[in-house]
């Protein structure tokens, strides 16, 4: 690999050849593909797909994606030559790069972003900057008059073929630096290069093994044991490896050998004694490179039989598979939907081609990976961004070799480099969690996914208790398939649904904190018999905020226009949305006096009073505080399937597809804040909510009960709730849809203008907002408008909402009107400085 910026080519010969140029993505927000020369030696390297390192600017080197190679040089500017090439085949296929293509167009997003978000980390490159003698410079010759610190790094150059600026700075001993090396570059004494490295490393361990004639020759293996008679500590690591590695049994086995570390863990053997027998010959000592996964080799078939009615809707599914691409099953909590998605995949694979199967949350990840790991071995890849960089490469790299063909994973697993889908499953499909906020790509998994799966001629199963508007339209309207489980699976029925008055236990003083006597009495009833509680709670921390009780001062935080939540575990107040925080206040600093209070309650209030009021019961929390760690979930989950954990309190996490057998009770603790959420959405959001966490309640042979607290049981979304009234629901809101122009009848794009200034965001908005009127209508755009939370990280902000008829409207001649007018705005003096963000389809 090149490290040179200025890397010069010799001059071509005269004799005739082909001059190929390569249009490259580069991992930068930029509007256009760059081109580049390939250097003839590189003609076959080249291929669209792979990484290749190019100089970008001045000094900037990068690693980039070939996007398409051709004959046609740029007309406005000459290209620069290609320095290297990183891969031998194309790490991106050429359906992913259409679907990269379908996003950025879509969500109206530069291909450098697509690329940023899509490939794992160690992927991508690192660089540092580093000096080295200019190649036409000769300290021995060259008379230059230098400084002599100057003369410092020449000597060192001369001793080293490069410096980092980091062991320049030693080498000044904390002097500035930079200085210097303006000068020296001035002089034309030395260069700036970048150091280039690629970060993906696979996983490598090292194992021991008899030394071959030992096993092959007879009689060698008694001779070398009575060679280390003398020696005890040498002949019992010798036992063990045989004891672990029984060669007499089977000669192939110590091919294969054995990790060194398993005959030192947990054993008195020592790595002294081991390494000595690797010095006399008696054992060999090589690496071996491993998979970060160490799933099972052989596929363990679970004895799975699917019911009359999951083999009926598998059945249907095929069936519309015939005539339709998409099909949603709508299937009630506990139905056994999980099991038709590994009878269709097991499927799918006999047809030999590759699986997706999405899932909304990390957590969901625990459980539902080990079924299948049982099911399917090491044909399965899991993918999420708990993992680390290279566990996340190597299901990239995994993909490519055909060695995963079904893959478990999060939103992210889109950008994933198949290139033979045969089945995309999208579980919870319904789950606001699917859309990636910040930064862009502002993409939603569901639609990626389901155009990724187009784009390979792929079939799509969606999955859900509780569908999505937009989703039951496209079944009524018939452009998907529809099928239907509405029997829970065995013996489990559906839970009993109570509504709790918060304000007529308050006024019978039967409220114990936050809990109401009927759901303090439940749960007691649960653990008496050794059952498990779920509680929801939709917000984390102690308290979304404090307040003196003197004054009603309330502490804000510093960047955006937010109270701060307290946590009590840190002793901190907390922003949920820039991350500034600060120690608890012991008094106000508004009065002085010491009457502080939290008011509400977090998942960490519910958490600690549940100690005092239940001290016999192991209480245990899973939010984002709690689950940070990569196997946090992991745990969390298997010491509540395991009965190490009687009550678990948590946020949205606990209500997706959970399955836990010993639960009989949820409580909903404050059902009111979610109901009255200013959004088009709420009502739909909150029955999914309830009616999703009240699945994870009774789904064996336990009859389950659901406690929803509320302040107003009359809200006509509980008694859909309670009688699992999804058609009401649907028909409801479909109709208010219709009448005010929302999604499914219209697409929807929000437009953030973000400015320091407060009067800067409004004055911006206000033109951009008139520039849209005049190219899309009066009728098309709402706003300006200031938002409910109008200051983020120091940055005030404006919302413009567009709304385009799916009728008559060409989508892409609307967005590139958009397009234009906030390039046009971007133009103008006064907002050079004013950020706007495009959020298509907002969730």
């Amino acid at each position: 690999m090149s490290e040179l910026l200025n890397f010069n080519y010799p001059p071509e010969p005269a004799t005739e050849r082909v001059t190929l140029f390569a249009d490259v993505i580069l991992p930068l927000p930029l509007p256009k593909l760059y081109t580049y020369r390939i250097p003839f030696e590189m003609n076959d390297d080249v291929l669209v797909g792979v990484r290749v390192i190019v100089q970008f600017g001045a000094k900037k080197v990068l690693s980039c994606i070939v996007a398409d190679i051709h004959e046609n040089a740029p007309p406005d500017y000459q290209a620069k030559y290609i320095l290297d090439v990183l891969d031998d085949t194309p790490i991106v296929t050429a359906p992913q790069l259409r679907l990269f293509k379908w996003i950025a167009d879509y969500y109206m997003c530069t291909l450098g972003e697509v690329i940023n978000a899509a490939l794992p980390s160690a992927l991508k490159l690192s660089s540092e900057s580093r000096i080295q003698l200019h190649p036409h410079y000769n300290p021995e010759e060259d008379e230059l008059i230098l400084a002599p610190q100057e003369e410092k790094i020449i000597f060192a150059l001369q001793n080293n073929p490069a410096l980092t600026f980091t062991e320049i700075a030693t080498l000044l001993q904390g002097k500035s630096y930079h200085k210097y090396i303006k000068s020296l570059i001035q002089k034309e004494a030395i260069i700036i290069f970048e150091q280039i490295s690629d970060k993906f490393a696979p996983k490598v361990v090292k194992k021991i093994r008899l030394t071959e004639h030992f096993v092959q020759e007879e009689g060698m293996l008694e001779e070398l044991f009575n060679q280390l008679a003398p020696q005890p500590k040498q002949l019992d690591v010798l036992l063990s490896y045989l004891q672990k590695v029984p060669v007499h049994q089977d000669i192939n086995l110590n091919y294969k050998g054995i990790e060194k570390s398993a005959l030192t863990t947990n054993s008195h053997l020592s790595a002294s004694s081991i390494n000595t027998l690797v010095k006399k010959g008696v054992l060999e000592q090589f690496d071996q490179i491993v998979s970060r996964f160490p799933l099972d080799n052989e596929p363990k078939q679970l004895p799975m039989v699917l019911s009359e009615y999951q083999l009926k809707a598998k059945d249907e599914i095929l069936g519309l598979f015939k005539e339709k691409d998409t099909v949603l099953l709508h299937g009630i909590t506990g139905s056994g939907k999980t099991e038709v998605y590994i009878d269709l995949i097991k499927h799918a694979l006999e047809g030999g081609g590759q699986i997706l199967y999405l899932l909304p949350e990390i957590a969901l990840t625990a459980q539902i990976v080990t079924r299948l790991i049982k099911v399917f071995g090491d044909k399965l890849g899991v993918y999420h961004s708990k993992f680390s960089d290279n566990e996340r490469a190597e299901v990239w790299q995994g993909i490519l070799a055909g060695r995963f063909q079904v893959v478990v994973g999060v939103r992210s697993a889109v950008f994933l480099p198949f290139h033979d889908l045969s089945l995309v499953i999208i579980d919870e499909e319904h789950e606001p969690s699917y859309k990636q906020y910040d930064p862009a790509p502002r993409y939603n998994a569901r639609e990626t996914a389901l155009m990724m799966a187009h784009l390979q001629s792929a079939k799509t199963l969606l999955g859900s208790a509780t569908p999505s508007i937009e989703t039951y339209y496209n079944c009524q309207t018939n452009r998907w398939g529809l099928v239907n489980m509405h029997q829970r699976f065995g013996e489990a029925q559906l839970p009993e649904t109570e509504l709790v008055n918060i304000r007529e236990e308050q006024l019978r003083k039967t409220m114990h904190s936050h809990f109401s006597g009927k759901l303090l009495t439940a749960m007691e009833e649960r653990l008496q018999r050794n059952e498990q509680v779920i509680l929801f709670q939709n917000r984390r921390g102690y308290a979304p905020f404090i307040s003196c009780d003197e004054c009603s001062w309330i502490p804000k935080c510093k960047n955006c226009a937010v109270s701060l939540s307290y946590h009590k575990y840190n002793n901190e107040l907390r922003c949920h949305y820039c991350g500034y925080h600060e120690q608890m206040p012991h008094d106000c600093p508004a009065c002085g006096a010491t009457t502080l209070k939290s008011m509400g309650f977090g998942t960490e209030k519910v958490e600690d009073e549940l100690k005092l009021l239940l001290p016999n019961a192991e209480v245990q929390r899973m939010d984002l505080d709690t689950t940070k760690k990569k196997n946090s979930y992991q745990q969390i989950i298997a010491d509540f399937e395991n009965g190490k954990t009687n009550v678990l309190v948590g946020t949205q996490m606990v209500t997706k597809g959970l399955d836990f057998e010993n639960v009989s009770l949820v409580g909903i603790l404050n059902a009111d804040t979610i109901i009255n959420f200013p959004d088009f959405r709420a009502h739909e959001r909150a029955y999914q909510l309830f009616v999703q966490v009240s699945g994870r309640a009774g789904r064996k042979s336990k009859a389950g009960s659901v406690v929803i607290q509320t302040r107003d049981p009359q809200q006509p979304i509980f008694r859909k709730v309670i009688h699992n009234d999804y058609l009401g629901l649907y028909e409801h809101e479909i109709e208010e849809r219709l009448r005010f122009s929302y999604p499914p009848f219209v697409r929807m794009i929000r437009i953030t203008v973000k400015h320091a200034d407060e009067r800067t965001a409004e004055n911006a908005a206000i033109v951009l907002a008139k520039d849209l009127t005049d190219r899309l209508g009066k009728q098309q755009v709402l706003g300006p408008e200031v938002p409910y939370i109008f200051r983020i990280r120091n940055m005030f902000l404006q919302e413009i909402h567009i709304k385009l008829p799916r009728e008559n409207m060409n989508l892409k001649s609307a967005k590139g009107q958009i397009a234009q007018t906030i390039f046009n705005l971007k133009l103008m003096p006064d907002f050079k400085a004013t950020r706007v963000v495009t959020d298509v389809d907002p969730a």
